[in-house]
């Protein structure tokens, strides 16, 4: 089957205290955006990669590739209002494909295996979600009154998510609603069933400062375990 990926990265670097969007700070000696990007092409080399950015990003985007010498084969496609529209936007711009993953372009750890199971379920079933069980207690109601609910119920969800294209076109002619968080609650409002496989524990997404901290002790430890 024929693999593309969406990366979108629309990060404004406000929660990050820092004026450079978030996908630009350098983890290491790269971009978060680029450490994302290669995650994918470590993956499969040949796989077809669309980044997509807000229209006043992609320059410093392109200065970044020359800056870091980065010819890894990439679409840049301009973002939307929304991720929704940005993913959107995305979709118009693949070629010939049958599996599509979306990913967070702030993501750049996850694993080649959880991006292998994820491809390799939506394959068989049309749409998988790499997922965390819960390891804290968790709770539901508000401050003044909750409850204790069973946390083997409950995942927290990654990306990349991935679909048969067919089935992430025909979930993307529904008009947008806040309630579309990602692209799964896209796809199951539109009629799919989800699958969820396993994903790996340090596929952060880089939304604080110390977030930052984490990842670069993350990919000192898979350095020192090559």
């Amino acid at each position: 089957m024929k693999k593309s990926v969406i990366i979108v990265a629309g990060g404004s670097g406000s929660r990050m205290g820092s004026e450079l969007p978030k996908q630009f700070i350098l983890l290491d000696n790269l971009p978060v955006l680029m450490w994302s990007i290669l995650c994918f092409i470590n993956y499969d080399p040949s796989i077809f990669i669309v980044v997509v950015l807000p229209e006043s990003q992609i320059s410093t985007w392109k200065a970044l590739c020359l800056k870091h010498d980065f010819k890894y084969p990439h679409q840049v496609v301009k973002g939307g209002e929304t991720r929704f529209h940005s993913v959107k936007n995305g979709l118009s711009s693949l070629g010939e494909t049958d599996l599509v993953a979306v990913h967070d372009g702030v993501r750049p750890l996850v694993s080649e295996q959880t991006i292998a199971n994820c491809f390799d379920q939506a394959g068989e079933t049309g749409a998988a979600i790499p997922v965390l069980t819960m390891n804290e207690t968790i709770r539901t109601g508000s401050l003044q009154h909750s409850e204790t609910v069973d946390r083997s119920l409950f995942y927290t969800v990654q990306t990349p998510q991935v679909f048969w294209l067919s089935i992430l076109e025909a979930a993307y002619t529904q008009n947008y609603n806040p309630s579309f968080t990602d692209d799964a609650s896209v796809v199951e409002q539109s009629g799919f069933q989800i699958r969820m496989v396993m994903g790996n524990r340090d596929n952060i997404k880089i939304t604080h400062p110390e977030d930052l901290v984490v990842a670069k002790e993350y990919l000192k430890k898979r350095r020192d375990n090559i």
